[in-house]
């Protein structure tokens, strides 16, 4: 049963980046989005104006504490062969109004349908009050209904919650 890693937090974080589950790549690697066609680091380098992509994992994350920015995924565990969202099934969700409340994170950004589904079933109803919920198009290569320019436009909303 695949299981969701730890939440990435720096202190002063204003923004949460939430999936939905890490995928078979990224639980092979233990790193959040590995799939080498995984748009995210991309997507979120383009909107910071830094060099994501291209950076190390370890680079990446001093990079996104600089900017205020925490990652984690709504589930912390499910059953999924493979490594599509619409496989999931018996999620448990991670502690995600928890860590809002212990944190004072007041935008949350949701990576795709999934997370977006996931986080209305388990973890809306218990938000603290004054967080903005978005969702984000999905970065999986997977989903391919947006171009990626149409993806960016979306996630340019990140740097307008920092």
């Amino acid at each position: 049963m695949p299981k969701s890693f730890p939440p990435l937090v720096a202190p002063g974080a204003r923004v949460l980046i939430l999936g939905s589950m890490p995928g078979a790549a990224s639980l092979k690697k233990k790193q959040y989005y590995a799939h080498p066609q995984n748009q995210f680091w991309r997507l979120l380098g383009e909107v910071l104006g830094e060099k994501l992509a291209e950076a190390s994992y370890e680079a990446r994350f001093e990079i996104l504490a600089k900017r205020k920015i925490a990652l984690w995924d709504v589930l912390a565990e499910c059953s999924r062969e493979g490594s599509l969202d619409a496989d999931i099934s018996d999620e448990e969700p991670n502690r995600i109004a928890e860590l809002l409340r212990e944190t004072g994170i007041k935008s949350v950004f949701l990576n795709g349908g999934k997370a977006q589904a996931a986080f209305k079933q388990f973890i809306e109803d218990g938000m603290p009050s004054g967080v903005s919920v978005r969702r984000l198009p999905s970065s999986s290569p997977a989903h391919a209904g947006l171009t990626y320019a149409e993806k960016l436009d979306v996630w340019r909303a990140i740097a307008d919650a920092l």
